[in-house]
């Protein structure tokens, strides 16, 4: 799931590295270890809180989380490395991570004892920063097409695979005040995220904003705002505004990830299925992101402390705790095996493990610089879904990152 960035932190951390991440700070009692998260959530908390337990009594320490919203972990943690109180454990968002790790801040898990057999080269990559592996993820989530099975069948339309058929399909769903298809477009991180699958599917990259490829891509959501299946509003949702518009029976499709299934099983009146966001042509790979947080241990300087933090995500990370998160929470798990014994206890969602198979990291090819691909492509985003052409405002958009990408390429 995506998160806001503020790109300045970049700088900050760099100023920070070196001098404020390691060293000795406060003392810590030392049987008790702390994980600084974002499960402010309620089930969330109580999820991590029960796993920390079952981990702590295994290996003979106190586990406690220390939870703040999403948006405020980086700042969080930048404020404690600045008065050497760093937690042992943080846990990112996976786009924000590398920008940790570049400033010196994490240590190598695999230092720390931790493997990757088991998981898939993308999620490897998804907690890695320049080959190193920084973040371990316990689960994993993407996006997928969500579809009202009842209007879908009362219009005698298909699930579609292709852009025609979303196209066509999302025309014939267009009813009085319901649409055929919502998604964000908004100028934030969750517009970023959804714009991906249609970016990449495509062929497009995101290191040539301007390419051709993703002009298609840009054109296409342009497309479905002028057949009048998508609402000029997407310009301003966010992903939970999309479910709701969706919940509310507003919309007959929407992309969207499983951190929504729990509020979609609220209403028993809904029948909605899933299926991979459809390619732009038959036979194409449906290429989505991954989304989620990776479990870091930040460089302190105190081994043995990192020592434990490294055996406490092993074990938070395992593929018990793993596949207990993920049937908790409907993402997906990490390592494979779990994620086979999911699939087989959470058949609906199949076709979100395929999706899931296929997807790749936001940050894998620019690092710490895609906050400047995100913030250049959001803007793009409320240019081009308001009147200007998408080869324009993705000009715009390659400049714009291009110029606050220098240096940041691994």
């Amino acid at each position: 799931m995506s998160k806001r960035f503020n790109k300045s932190l970049a700088a900050v951390l760099v100023l920070l590295a070196g001098t404020s991440l390691t060293g000795c700070g406060r003392q810590h009692d030392s049987g008790v270890y702390t994980v600084l998260n974002s499960s402010t959530d309620e089930s969330y908390h109580r999820w991590d809180a029960q796993a920390m337990a079952r981990c702590g009594r295994q290996l003979g320490v106190t586990i406690e989380q220390q939870s703040v919203p999403a948006a405020q972990v980086m700042t969080k943690a930048l404020r404690m490395a600045s008065s050497k109180s760093l937690p042992d454990i943080v846990q990112f968002d996976a786009s924000e991570m590398p920008t940790f790790a570049e400033a010196g801040g994490l240590v190598d898990l695999r230092t720390l004892g931790l493997r990757t057999e088991g998981v898939p080269r993308g999620i490897v990559d998804f907690g890695s920063y320049r080959g190193t592996y920084y973040g371990a993820a316990r689960s994993v989530n993407t996006l997928a097409l969500f579809y009202d099975k009842d209007a879908l069948d009362r219009a005698g339309v298909p699930v579609p695979t292709t852009w025609d058929e979303l196209r066509t399909a999302a025309r014939k769903l267009t009813d009085g005040k319901r649409y055929g298809i919502a998604l964000s477009a908004g100028g934030a991180e969750d517009g970023v995220f959804q714009f991906t699958p249609f970016m990449w599917s495509n062929g497009g990259d995101e290191a040539h904003l301007d390419g051709p490829k993703v002009v298609q891509a840009l054109d296409f959501w342009k497309s479905l705002l002028k057949d009048g299946s998508l609402s000029k509003a997407t310009v301003g949702w966010t992903q939970a505004d999309v479910n709701d518009q969706f919940m509310a029976g507003n919309a007959a499709m929407m992309i969207n990830g499983p951190w929504q299934v729990e509020t979609l099983n609220t209403k028993k009146s809904l029948h909605w299925g899933i299926a991979r966001i459809p390619v732009p042509k038959a036979g194409a790979r449906s290429v989505g992101p991954l989304g989620g947080a990776v479990l870091t241990v930040p460089n302190t300087g105190d081994t043995a402390r990192e020592k434990t933090a490294g055996r406490i995500i092993a074990c938070l990370a395992g593929e018990k705790e793993q596949l207990t998160y993920a049937l908790n929470s409907w993402m997906v798990p990490a390592n494979e095996r779990a994620a086979a014994v999911w699939r087989s206890r959470v058949p609906e969602l199949d076709a979100l493990a395929d999706q899931v198979a296929q997807a790749r990291s936001r940050t894998a090819e620019l690092g710490a610089g895609w906050s400047n691909v995100s913030l250049a492509l959001q803007s793009a985003f409320q240019s081009a879904l308001t009147g200007q052409s998408s080869e324009s405002a993705l000009k715009r958009a390659q400049q714009r990152a291009t110029s606050g990408n220098r240096g940041t390429r691994p």
